[in-house]
């Protein structure tokens, strides 16, 4: 499962002229299902995505997570997160899901935040979908479940002030 996080003033998404869903400050979260993922994975990385602290607090620091400031979420679905670009010139979407095996994913991604108590609006699977988004920052952090159970890396010099 890959799931691009963005921290938005505000955001929206549209299917056909119509408004489907709309937050203030929070995150948009798009998802990407692999062939493989299964609910469980779904419910880890909603986990993760609310108790990461990539909110300012009181001193300007990235202390706060989603979890802590209140702020809510648009899950939308999006298979090109999984676009294989190594060959020619036209993207493979082969290690994506199936949208019958994606779609209940998804929905249980967007279930674990609402369990978790974040107020969630999502898209609508499978559909063309156009999104407004103030980002704020701009902060995009990219969870991928195959990267989540790898070692940290420690010699890299810690950034002050984030």
């Amino acid at each position: 499962m890959r799931a691009v996080l963005q921290r938005v003033s505000r955001a929206s998404v549209s299917v056909a002229g119509e408004v489907v869903a709309s937050i203030g400050p929070g995150l948009l979260i798009l998802v990407g299902v692999g062939a493989n993922d299964t609910a469980e994975e779904a419910a880890r990385v909603a986990r993760k995505a609310a108790e990461l602290r990539i909110f300012r607090d009181d001193q300007d620091k990235f202390n706060a997570s989603l979890l802590d400031t209140g702020g809510a979420a648009i899950v939308v679905s999006n298979f090109t997160l999984f676009a294989d670009v190594r060959k020619g010139r036209r993207p493979s979407f082969a290690g994506a899901a199936a949208p019958a095996d994606a779609e209940p994913i998804v929905g249980a991604f967007a279930d674990a935040l609402r369990e978790l108590g974040v107020n969630v609006g999502t898209g609508r699977f499978g559909q063309y979908m156009q999104l407004s988004i103030e980002n704020d920052g701009p902060v995009t952090i990219i969870l991928d479940t195959e990267d989540l159970d790898r070692p940290r890396r420690s010699s890299a010099p810690r950034r002050e002030g984030i």
